[in-house]
Parts: structure tokens; sequence; C-alpha cells
């Protein structure tokens, strides 16, 4: 009997996989090593998980995964890199995420307060 060997990136995943089966999280952002896209889809196909694929560059993507009501979500939100989104964007997405909420209500405000800033 051969062992699979995996990489980190693909035990990492297979962690979420796992988190999300057992209803510890609703939504996975994980991102990796385009390289491994095949073997990541196939995984969440063969457990019918909906998944969003999007590039982030750097022969790295995004891959989010979860419920159909946070991914339909994703789909009308995400239409540029994360970086660029607007300071309530990016908290909604941490909150899907289920991020710390009072750490992402400190990101949203010092975010909010920097855009002011460079509005003036």
């Amino acid at each position: 009997m051969q062992t699979e060997i995996l990489p980190p990136d693909m035990k990492v995943l297979m962690n979420h996989i796992y988190e999300y089966k057992k209803g510890v999280r609703r939504m996975v952002l994980f991102t990796f090593n385009k390289k491994y896209e095949q073997y990541a889809i196939s995984r969440l196909q063969r457990q019918n998980i909906g998944y969003v694929i999007l590039p982030v560059g750097n022969d790295r993507i995004n891959l989010f995964f979860g419920k159909k009501e946070c991914l339909d979500a994703i789909r009308l939100m995400i239409n540029r890199p994360l970086n660029m989104l607007s300071p309530e964007e990016d908290f909604i997405l941490g909150t899907m995420l289920g991020y710390d909420i009072c750490a992402q209500c400190e990101r949203y405000c010092e975010r909010k307060c920097r855009s002011c800033k460079q509005a003036q």
C-alpha cells in the first residue's frame, strides 16, 4: 500500500475541509500555489463542496469554498484583488470568514480612517 505524501499546502487544505465538514466554518478562504489547483478542485468536487477560484498573481490563487449563500455573495462582491476592497467590503468578508469580530471592527476603523485621510 502506497501512502500519498501531501505538500504542506494541501495538508492545510485538508484541515480546512475537515473544519468545514464539521461545521466549524461556513466558508473558507485558502491561498495557495496554482500548481495544486486541480488537486484542490478534485477534492472539493468529490465531497460536493462549492467553490470559487480567483487568481492572486505570482502563481498563487485564492480558493473560497463553503455554503452556497456565502459563495453567491463572494461572486457578487469580489470583483478585484482583495487588497483593493473598500473598508466595508473587507469587513464583510472577514466577518463571513468567521474572523474575530472585535479584530474586524478594529481593522475596519483603521482602514476607514486611513482612507479618509487619503481623500483629504
